[in-house]
């Protein structure tokens, strides 16, 4: 739905309370549009996949749009307003496309190591159609001290934008908790005169 009024808090208020997000749509050098949202629509979306490609239909048109930036509520965490951006299914865009790591440690299940997740999103130029939900990274027979970067990573029909030494996953030995002996004296103290 068309947002009137635009920036005044009493209206985004009364949006928000009625269930409806504040968005924009914007890019292509074409006028930005100021829209409303239904909430549990747009979080239906999410939920599915959040690099999906919309269709947005509003008053000034039809445009074919990613979610491009999300403002939250600082402590309900509740979805406040959304930025869409303008796209072309036939020219390559930049997203964000979260890492799932796939099978059992060797390092952390046979070697007692701790896995260490570094890099949760990975970003990535592909066309719209073939943006992967998530990226699988295999760390079956990763081995404690070894670690998986950007650059062992094997691209489909996207291309990686992070630096090739970045590491996403790594195996860790775990850490010695040192047990302190009680000094000489307080030993000595604690014992009763004869």
């Amino acid at each position: 739905a068309p947002r009137t009024k635009a920036g005044v808090r009493a209206t985004l208020t009364a949006h928000r309370a009625a269930d409806q997000i504040p968005a924009v749509i914007y890019g292509q050098e074409k006028t930005p549009v100021t829209i409303v949202v239904d909430y549990k629509a747009i979080c239906a979306i999410i939920r599915t996949d959040p690099n999906a490609i919309i269709t947005m239909k509003h008053e000034a048109g039809e445009d074919t749009v990613i979610i491009k930036a999300i403002q939250r509520h600082p402590l309900t965490d509740k979805y406040t307003h959304f930025d869409f951006q303008r796209i072309s299914l036939k020219d390559k865009i930049k997203v964000k496309v979260a890492v799932k790591l796939v099978g059992e440690c060797f390092g952390a299940k046979v070697q007692g190591g701790l896995v260490e997740h570094t890099m949760r999103v990975l970003n990535v130029s592909c066309l719209p159609t073939e943006i992967p939900h998530e990226i699988e990274l295999d760390i079956t027979d990763l081995h404690i001290n070894h670690s998986l970067r950007v650059k062992d990573i094997k691209p489909g029909k996207f291309d990686l934008l992070d630096a090739a030494d970045q590491i996403v996953v790594s195996v860790t030995a775990p850490k010695e908790e040192k047990v302190e002996e009680p000094a000489a004296g307080a030993a000595a103290a604690g014992e009763p005169e004869v």
